[in-house]
């Protein structure tokens, strides 16, 4: 049976013929496609967005295209679009979503291209169409595809929809590069962005100002609903696929916490095939009866001397058999259906990565973004399940970050670049309880938050080396040097009333030489660190399946 799919064609000679649905012709304009978008109701299953310039479609490509997981596919990559636009730097640098993966490859992109995009047609209608004030289609199609991505469309960009297609980048004027910040981000960021711009040398004063004034006249546009309601179902959960999961809990000095999550992975509606924990506590402060303390549970565990976050949890991936690895800490509280959900997750939408959330005891509410389905930005290594096998092609943990905070930002980093689709479900929650001793804590690693920094008027939360080495592999020169301006701007906010936020400005401002000289510092050493390069270890083993590894002794490290 065919797909019914409409084409746009967009601009160029007269359309081709097209099997799967209707043609409707637009000009190749922001303008032109709302148009014809708006004058065109669409009872198609999807919606194909094609620039004339680049001939016509392959209609079995498009099939195919449609038949794979995700919303939204497109070319965008491949025609010019990568890094674009590059306001965007001012504002979410250092975002994992701002670092394209290879155009030569299918992966998680929202820098579609009009001229080659399918479409879902319940996408448009529940996240928006093309915004007619663009001078671009670039432009539009840029924030039409943010918009999408941050609304809940996975959205992937799948090279093999082109044929042979040579585009040099793509050019946005600087309207369009702003209008995007402040249709997306507000109005706050557009004057940070101009304000960036002038001290760049990227625009003159004069520009900023005329640009500011007429883009703020503007009313900005409403946020559209989520694709996808958490709570409400779909109808596109499947049954349960029979997949094995090993689940890796690395351990420092926190047994009153691991015993309880213990008792909780005894109690899962889905058991898992073995529970690995990683135990790296002092062997003069070690326990050598939680095997025995839960009998019923398929427990091993690996002692390391040297704690370490990455080195752990390399070990443990070693030794596991499961088809997934669930990851959790020692300070969670789990459900007892979290494996099943996450068996669940990886069935609905054939994701690779399952990405839970972890709602912080006594911090109230998750962000909104942490509340709705959507491509993972994160890789929360307190609720997160991965199929195993993708591990092949990411690596492991970088062992740069053994006592350093990020390392679970870089693994995600590198399953995304891979191609890996991850997925953010906020209906799979663990409590974490946040140790105050144990963990990163125990290497002074983790000890000022940006939360806690936020309430404290002599808290400054600056970058780490490791989180920094993080921004230099993965990031351009630019895209460093804004990540560290608006770490050194935030050691200014503060939450509050006017005279505590006051306050806080007038102590950054103070101690503003300071912030300089240890952020200075910390590049320094993490340029270092990159000099040395990486440290990622392969998935060097494949234990036997259908059944726990056996039982190996204690590890030194």
């Amino acid at each position: 049976m065919r797909r019914s799919v409409d084409l746009f064609w967009i601009g160029g000679a007269a359309p081709p013929p097209w099997p799967l649905g209707r043609v409707i012709c637009a000009e190749a304009s922001p303008r032109g496609l709302h148009r014809a978008i708006s004058d065109v109701g669409s009872a198609a299953e999807a919606l194909l967005f094609w620039g004339g310039r680049l001939g016509a479609p392959n209609p079995r490509q498009i099939e195919d295209a449609l038949g794979r997981p995700g919303d939204v596919w497109h070319a965008g990559l491949r025609l010019g679009m990568g890094g674009l636009p590059g306001a965007i730097d001012f504002v979410a640098p250092k975002w994992m979503l701002n670092c394209d993966p290879d155009p030569a490859i299918e992966a998680t992109s929202w820098r579609l291209s009009l001229e080659a995009c399918l479409v879902r047609t319940s996408v448009l209608r529940r996240l928006g169409g093309v915004r007619p004030e663009f001078e671009t289609l670039a432009g539009a199609g840029l924030e039409l595809g943010h918009r999408w991505v941050m609304r809940g469309a996975l959205m992937r960009h799948v090279p093999s929809l082109l044929s042979d297609v040579h585009a040099e980048a793509a050019r946005l004027p600087l309207e369009d590069e702003m209008r995007f910040v402040y249709y997306r981000f507000g109005r706050f960021w557009l004057r940070w962005s101009l304000m960036r711009s002038v001290l760049t040398k990227a625009t003159g004063l004069r520009e900023a100002i005329t640009l500011r004034g007429s883009l703020e006249r503007e009313p900005a546009p409403a946020t559209p609903p989520p694709l996808r309601e958490a709570g409400v179902a779909d109808g596109s959960s499947r049954p349960v696929t029979r997949r094995t999961v090993t689940v890796l809990i690395p351990t420092v000095d926190r047994y009153p916490y691991l015993e309880q999550l213990l008792e909780q992975l005894g109690r899962q509606t889905v058991r898992p095939l073995e529970v690995i924990v990683v135990d790296q506590t002092a062997p003069e402060r070690r326990r050598a009866d939680l095997a025995a303390k839960f009998p019923s549970l398929p427990l091993r565990v690996l002692h390391l001397d040297r704690a370490g976050q990455c080195s752990s949890r390399n070990a443990g991936l070693e030794a596991s058999a499961g088809d997934c690895i669930l990851f959790v800490d020692d300070d969670d509280e789990v459900p007892p259906d979290l494996i099943e959900r996450h068996l669940e997750s990886l069935d609905r939408f054939r994701n690779e990565v399952s990405c839970g959330v972890a709602e912080e005891d006594g911090a109230g509410p998750l962000p909104e973004a942490f509340r709705l389905f959507r491509s993972s930005d994160v890789f929360p290594t307190n609720n997160s399940l991965i199929v195993r096998d993708v591990l092949f092609r990411s690596g492991l943990f970088d062992l740069t970050y053994d006592r350093g905070a990020r390392a679970d930002a870089d693994l995600g980093m590198r399953l995304y670049l891979s191609g890996c689709l991850m997925v953010l479900n906020p209906e799979i929650k663990a409590l974490h309880h946040h140790a105050p001793s144990g963990g990163l804590r125990t290497h002074g690693a983790r000890v000022i938050t940006y939360a806690s920094s936020r309430k404290k008027l002599a808290q400054r939360h600056l970058p780490a080396t490791t989180e920094i080495y993080l921004a230099l592999r993965y990031f351009s020169a630019r895209q460093v040097r804004e990540f560290l301006w608006l770490q050194t701007a935030a050691t200014l906010a503060f939450k509050g009333g006017l005279v505590r936020r006051a306050l806080k400005a007038l102590v950054g401002v103070v101690l503003l030489p300071d912030t300089l000289r240890q952020i200075r510092g910390r590049v320094r050493d993490a340029r270092v660190l990159l000099e040395a390069g990486p440290r990622i270890p392969a998935l060097s083993s494949r234990v036997e399946r259908g059944g726990p590894a056996s039982p190996a002794g204690p590890a030194s490290g």
